[in-house]
C-alpha cells in the first residue's frame, strides 16, 4: 500500500510520503469498535457537510498524516473492498472539528484514546452520567457524538503519532 500511495502522489505531483516512522517508547495504538448505529451521524454529515466532505470524513480505509487533495483510491485490496481508499488526516481533522462544534462535544471526551477508551466512555462509562448532569447537543444522541469523537480522535492520533490508521 505504501508503494502504491507513493507512486500515486508522485503522479499527482505531490511530495512523497514515507510510511510509518520507527516506533518510539511513546507510540500508542488507536483501537475502537464502530458498533453503535450510524444513522444519526449520517444525518449530521448530510446536514453540515457536502457529500464530498462526508466521503472524505468517513470513506477512508487508510488515514495518513499528510494532507491529500480529497480521497486517493489505490488498486490495492483492503479488508473491505477491492481497493484501498486513503484520506489525509488534516482534512479529516478539519471536518471532524466542524462536527464537534455542532454537537458541542464535551471537554471530558477522552483525548488520547488507547484500547477502546472512546467506546467504553460512550457506551459503558461516564458519558451517560455526564449527559444526565450536563445535557446538551452532544447528549441528544450519544451514538452520533461517539462517531464525531471517533473521527476527531483518529485524525488527531494519526497526526500526533505520524502514523497511518487502517480501518479493519
Amino acid at each position: 500500500m505504501a508503494t502504491a500511495l507513493r507512486e500515486e502522489l508522485r503522479c499527482r505531483g505531490l511530495p512523497p510520503w514515507s510510511a510509518v516512522p520507527a516506533r518510539s517508547g511513546d507510540w500508542v495504538p488507536f483501537e475502537e469498535k464502530m458498533s453503535p448505529p450510524m444513522e444519526g451521524f449520517d444525518r449530521l454529515c448530510r446536514a453540515h457537510l457536502t457529500p464530498e466532505e462526508a466521503e472524505v470524513l468517513g470513506g477512508w480505509t487508510v488515514l495518513v498524516p499528510p494532507a491529500l487533495p480529497g480521497l486517493v483510491h489505490l488498486p490495492v485490496a483492503s479488508a473491505f473492498a477491492e481497493e484501498t481508499t486513503v484520506a489525509g488526516a488534516p482534512q479529516v481533522l478539519g471536518l471532524a472539528e466542524r462536527l464537534a462544534q455542532v454537537v458541542e462535544l464535551p471537554e471530558e471526551t477522552p483525548r488520547r484514546c488507547v484500547n477502546l477508551d472512546l467506546t467504553r466512555w460512550f457506551m459503558d462509562g461516564p458519558a451517560r452520567q455526564l449527559a444526565g448532569a450536563r445535557p446538551g447537543a452532544w447528549s441528544d444522541d450519544l451514538d452520533t457524538a461517539f462517531y464525531v469523537a471517533l473521527y476527531l480522535r483518529a485524525a488527531q492520533h494519526a497526526l500526533r503519532q505520524r502514523c497511518p490508521l487502517v480501518y479493519s
